[in-house]
């Protein structure tokens, strides 16, 4: 049932639900009932690849597969040629700021680029010396240098010259520091000097606090900071393009943490940014860039915190008036995800047995048909049409594979007995009550 999954697939797929949270790796194999999001996914990317941009709001109740889809989103779009990265909305990471919260969230995106060769993030630095490898190559065609002897450190000026050509022509904004940063991290790379190199990331990562501090390691005025770092986003965008990328995908998890912010001015803020990233995208003022932001209905729909308490928001966000369940709407901004059905989840549940068998080397001895007594069994608790998600019916059944696993003469009768139905939905209803500040 599970064709060319890894070991490691596997095994990150296995512990990471257990846990409680999405594998970055293998998603693709326990992925049941988005094939229309996942087709329009698909053509969007064809559209920012040709040079456009997109925003997606990806809507659903807490565990309804939010931060799943997002990660299908990455599998996808990496398999398209884009660089992309995640990142999760905290009350230390926000999109507006000036407290250090924005650069915060902009260190959290770098931290976790990826790309297909590196899925699980960092991939910066082998984005760095890839795009260096390119400069170089090319340096040594235009001046008739031998691959060999342009690494001399001779030729270092030369090399540094394009590198500054090369991003003044691709940077709108801060990108004579940017340049001279890059050149540093180069001449780290060429030298062997790995404390510069280190600076360099530092600083392209935006974890440098002070100008003072940044001018000391490496002679730049500026700093990466919460005013500036959208602009660098998008510079970075450029850069991948220029090196042969699709384009720069950017996945926002959690945005419930922007309706919980209790101060309604810094709230406000917050949206006017995500109003500027949509405005830019769809009035064609950023190319090959593309925006996911997952949260809750409450987040979007709120109009006292959520973004419709946000008039021009609001007008954008509002959903197709002709859609419905039945009739779906993929193309506009706001996605609503419908939670799965049961034969959905039978064959999900169908998918993880097969997986955990191949993980632990075993054959664990329940049948489809317990399989469906065990779904019974938990969608017929109290609380179950209320309370109970996706999220929960995994994490159940796995364990209750990995007890039959350790104990393989237990009734599972007697397990499936004991299943239980709570809610762990996060305190975000109750936030109405908070005093405005």
């Amino acid at each position: 049932m599970i064709d060319n999954i890894k070991p490691k697939e596997a095994t990150s797929i296995i512990n990471s639900l257990i846990g409680g949270v999405v594998p970055k790796i293998g998603i693709q194999h326990i992925t049941v009932g988005r094939s229309e999001e996942i087709n329009a996914v698909v053509s969007a990317l064809e559209d920012v690849k040709n040079g456009h941009s997109m925003v997606k709001f990806w809507i659903g109740d807490f565990g309804s597969g939010k931060s799943f889809m997002l990660h299908l989103l990455n599998t996808v779009a990496l398999k398209q040629k884009f660089v992309v990265a995640n990142a999760d909305f905290t009350p230390d990471n926000r999109l507006y700021s000036n407290d250090g919260k924005g650069v915060a969230l902009y260190s959290a995106i770098m931290d976790n680029v990826s790309i297909q060769t590196k899925p699980e993030g960092g991939a910066l630095p082998t984005l760095l010396e890839k795009w260096i490898e390119q400069i170089i190559t090319k340096t040594a065609d235009e001046n008739n240098i031998s691959l060999a002897d342009i690494r001399n450190e001779q030729y270092l000026n030369l090399i540094q010259n394009n590198i500054m050509k090369t991003i003044n022509e691709i940077t709108d904004v801060g990108g004579f520091d940017f340049g001279t940063v890059v050149m540093k991290y180069y001449e780290g790379y060429i030298k062997g000097d790995e404390q510069l190199r280190r600076n360099a990331l530092k600083w392209l990562k935006g974890e440098y606090r002070t100008k003072t501090e940044a001018r000391q390691d490496l002679g730049v005025r500026e700093v990466i900071n919460d005013l500036n770092y959208y602009d660098m986003l998008k510079n970075f965008c450029k850069l991948f393009v220029s090196m042969g990328y699709s384009g720069f995908m950017i996945n926002l998890d959690e945005a419930i943490n922007l309706y919980k912010i209790s101060t309604s001015v810094m709230r406000e803020k917050n949206y006017e940014k995500i109003l500027a990233i949509y405005n830019d995208c769809f009035q064609g003022k950023v190319s090959n860039i593309f925006f996911n932001f997952a949260g809750t209905k409450e987040f979007l729909e709120n109009q006292r915190r959520g973004l419709f308490s946000y008039d021009a928001l609001k007008t954008r966000l509002a959903t197709n008036k002709f859609e419905t369940a039945q009739i779906r709407d993929f193309a506009q901004p706001v996605l609503k995800l419908l939670p799965l059905n049961n034969n959905e989840i039978f064959v999900l549940l169908q998918k993880l047995k097969a997986i955990f068998d191949y993980n632990y080397k075993t054959e664990i001895q329940i049948s489809d048909y317990e399989i469906q007594q065990f779904m019974e069994e938990l969608f017929n608790k109290p609380g179950a049409s209320e309370f109970l998600t996706p999220r929960e019916v995994i994490r159940d059944f796995l364990n209750i594979l990995n007890i039959i696993r350790q104990n393989p003469t237990i009734d599972k009768n007697m397990l499936f007995g004991e299943l239980e139905v709570s809610d762990e939905r996060p305190e975000e209803f109750s936030l109405d009550s908070i005093e405005e500040l």
